[in-house]
């Protein structure tokens, strides 16, 4: 249930709604806008009488919400959600561009590609540590080490760093990790979602491989009923019966989530394509759809990339591509390129 109040309502009536809203057992999420207040209420709230808070001076309406995700609701929390991470902002209609390769794979290479792609205008960067593969047989990343030389590249350039996490064993790890990533094939790992719901450290929740828009909104929902309200949604492709790009990219879902959440939605076109020829046009096509942010995989030797070198694309590629999506944002801002 949404209760939208009227403007500046007196603090008197409002701490008395609240204190008997909260006697029933019902959890209360307040979003205070620029123009209302509303009140989200989570719980059983059949046991409130509609009528009777509708006729309270301070209540402009009342409305009962269907969907099953609450916090994640835009009708709980019309205002976009803004998750800081040190400096850098995402969401609230900036555009974030992340990028690095898919695995760390040496000191050299990850620092080479951290400064490359910050000149190009990339504010985080990314790389695995922990590799979750199809194959046993595959490269399944550096593990610990790969942590420790995103370190040391996070230290020589000042990115944040993003990287994914496969099991909740492996947290003490990820201390010096400022975005924690939950891949496609974990985003409904339920109990690990919970654990994370406890951290106070930015999620960066990739949709599944199959999973509608409700889906992976549920998947938020456990993260933010854990009380971490800083999560980021990924678009990342999904499979469908087309096997010439690794999966599907729904670009439909970076609009249609903005209409049913306030969080983040950012694109990763790298595993859409799977083939470094359409991460550009992947990424302009993200863009102009209103996507937060790219996640994009840049590797400065592709073809001998220890992980995913065919959807990779050069550092040279990158740059130029960034500045196709910053002039493409500057026009969704209806002024100059940003």
């Amino acid at each position: 249930m949404v209760v939208v109040l009227k403007s500046n309502p007196g603090k008197a009536q409002l701490d008395s709604l609240i204190s008997w809203i909260r006697s029933k057992g019902i959890e209360i999420h307040k979003s205070v806008g620029v123009n209302h207040t509303i009140l989200g209420l989570v719980g059983d709230t059949a046991c409130l009488d509609i009528d009777l808070i509708s006729a309270l001076d301070i209540v402009e309406s009342v409305k009962r919400v269907q969907e099953p995700y609450k916090n994640a609701n835009r009708k709980f929390h019309p205002e976009d959600t803004v998750v800081k991470v040190g400096s850098v902002s995402i969401g609230g209609g900036s555009m974030t561009l992340i990028a690095g390769p898919c695995s760390v794979e040496s000191e050299e290479q990850i620092c080479a590609i951290a400064q490359s792609v910050k000149e190009s205008g990339a504010v985080m960067l990314r790389g695995g540590a922990f590799k979750p593969r199809t194959s046993p047989y595959s490269f399944q990343g550096l593990r610990e080490e790969g942590i420790r030389l995103l370190k040391l590249a996070k230290e020589l350039t000042g990115l944040p760093v993003v990287s994914e996490i496969m099991d909740a064993s492996q947290l003490p790890f990820f201390d010096d990790v400022d975005v924690i990533q939950v891949g496609a094939r974990n985003m409904q790992n339920f109990e690990l979602l919970k654990i994370l719901g406890a951290l106070r450290k930015p999620i960066l929740l990739k949709r599944g491989l199959s999973a509608t828009y409700e889906e992976l909104l549920m998947s938020a929902e456990y993260i933010m009923a854990g009380g971490n309200s800083d999560v980021i949604l990924c678009e990342r492709g999904i499979r469908t019966f087309e096997t010439y790009t690794r999966n599907t990219l729904d670009v439909a879902a970076v609009p249609a989530l903005k209409q049913l959440t306030h969080l983040p939605v950012i694109v990763d076109p790298s595993h859409s394509a799977g083939r470094s020829a359409l991460v550009e046009p992947l990424s302009l096509a993200a863009t102009a759809a209103g996507a937060d942010g790219l996640i994009i995989e840049v590797h400065n030797d592709p073809p001998h990339a220890l992980c995913d070198g065919p959807q990779s694309i050069r550092p040279e590629a990158f740059d130029r591509l960034a500045r196709k999506v910053r002039a493409i944002s500057g026009v969704m801002k209806g002024g100059e390129a940003v």
